[in-house]
């Protein structure tokens, strides 16, 4: 129809299609083939083709003479028009299937930071309540100061789990306001292991601590990361190793911090088949293209070690 409209005015005695003329159906066919589904712009291109065969095809029905390099430029203007508005097409497609994917992926890695979040602040808590409760049930007839005691860690322990998840649910409530990802602070680091050791130990699981090398500020990413590793190994001791005690081990070198848990359990340290515990470490360690292993000792218990790289400058 574009290219009847533009053809129409032309005499069909007229020994040439006058090349501007046409410019109008070009112009009309890119922003089709641009704008439009590909369907629809191939149809448009044949559209015009078809006008322009119909036009030659009455003019030597009558025995008139045909110009057939200015057809033949006319119906290449026509296709390279087409052609021209479909790259652009395509183009924007795939730069929106990019975005797409890129949102998409950005939603995958939020989705399982939050969870690790959730699994290693809730895992450590619900195994100390549990080895505390479990302590006070032993107790609480021939003991009841000390069944007293380890309610009152009980209780202590819930109401910090509590805290930490009305953080995290106000955190996300926030973000999808802002429509921005935001930190679910506060964000623990090594400086908090002695606490966590003091913790567990209270519930019945000595933690020894020790420390090697210079002590200094990490890192956000990895003082969180470091963390959290120890935290969720000391959980599984906890709630898998069947043992009373475990070491904790942080070197801090020149261009690496390394962490070892070890323990002389039942060689279960590292929780339960189907668990997500060693899964999140091992996605910490991996995102900061680190080095991470887990299995049990030859000798007895379980082995959670893992090497976070520095960035240059920190060590």
């Amino acid at each position: 129809m574009l290219a009847a409209s533009a053809i129409a005015p032309v005499p069909l005695g007229v020994g040439e299609i006058p090349m501007a003329q046409f410019l109008a159906a070009d112009v009309a066919l890119y922003f089709i083939a641009a704008s439009r589904p590909r369907r629809t712009g191939i149809v448009a291109v044949a559209m015009a083709l078809a006008v322009l065969a119909g036009y030659l095809t009455t003019r030597l029905f009558f025995g008139w003479v045909i110009g057939t390099s200015a057809e033949l430029a006319v119906a290449m203007t026509a296709v390279i028009a087409w052609l021209v508005g479909n790259s652009v097409r395509q183009s924007r497609e795939h730069a929106d299937t990019l975005s797409a994917q890129a949102t998409a992926r950005a939603i995958a890695d939020e989705r399982l930071r939050i969870a690790r979040e959730l699994h290693d602040m809730v895992a450590h808590s619900i195994g100390v309540i549990a080895l505390q409760a479990g302590a006070a049930r032993r107790v609480i007839e021939t003991q009841p100061v000390r069944a007293r005691d380890a309610l009152g860690e009980i209780e202590t322990v819930g109401r910090e789990a509590l805290s930490g998840l009305r953080r995290m649910v106000g955190a996300l409530r926030q973000a999808e306001k802002e429509q921005a990802p935001q930190p679910l602070h506060p964000r623990p680091g090594l400086a908090d292991v002695d606490r966590l050791a003091e913790t567990t130990t209270d519930a019945g699981v000595h933690v020894d601590v020790r420390w090697r090398g210079e002590l200094r500020p990490l890192p956000p990413e990895i003082d969180v990361s470091a963390y959290r590793i120890i935290q969720e190994a000391v959980t599984n001791v906890v709630r898998h190793a069947g043992t009373h005690a475990c070491q904790v081990s942080v070197d801090y070198g020149d261009d690496e911090v390394s962490i070892e848990v070890l323990d002389n359990g039942n060689g279960r340290g590292g929780a339960m088949a189907g668990g997500y515990g060693l899964v999140g470490m091992r996605e910490r360690v991996g995102m900061l293209r680190g080095e991470f292993s887990a299995a049990p000792r030859p000798e007895g218990g379980f082995r959670v070690a893992a090497r976070l790289p520095l960035p240059a400058g920190v060590g």
